[in-house]
């Protein structure tokens, strides 16, 4: 009688899940073109700050992000999918589809530890598809000591 039960317990079917594609995750929308294309992310990190009291240069930045960001596990293998570009002080990245933001972030503050400035600056997202280089805000606990 028990093992009867038992199998009659494993063959229990599970709910019927809609697909991965219809499934909507909350924060997850990305821009779309149009659906024939691929989706296309742009993303700019802000560099005004720091470049103007010449303590960073945007086109090392630039160079890393180039040698840094990696396309399906590969560094050096950007082609078509991803391009950076530089405007004075702006960092642009344009990517298709499956590239994250958080992964900008991630760079950025690893470039920053590399040029050891992680003390002084930080990566703050203004809106939501940028960062921006900021200093830390030193001077605000003084009085409070």
């Amino acid at each position: 009688f028990g093992s009867r039960q038992r199998n009659q317990r494993t063959h229990i079917s599970t709910p019927h899940r809609p697909p991965a594609a219809e499934m909507a995750v909350k924060g997850l929308k990305k821009k779309v073109a149009s659906k024939g294309k691929k989706q296309v992310m742009k993303f700019t990190i802000d560099c005004q700050q720091p470049a103007d009291d010449n303590i960073i240069e945007p086109k090392d930045l630039e160079k890393f992000l180039n040698s840094r960001i990696k396309v399906e596990g590969k560094t050096g293998n950007l082609g078509e999918r991803v391009t950076i570009s530089r405007e004075k002080s702006k960092i642009n990245v344009t990517a298709e589809a499956p590239f994250s933001k958080r992964y900008l972030k991630y760079l950025s503050k690893k470039y920053l530890k590399m040029q050891q400035l992680r003390d002084f600056l930080r990566v703050v997202a203004p809106n939501k598809t940028s960062y921006e280089l900021r200093y830390f805000n030193i001077n605000e606990d003084n009085e409070e000591e």
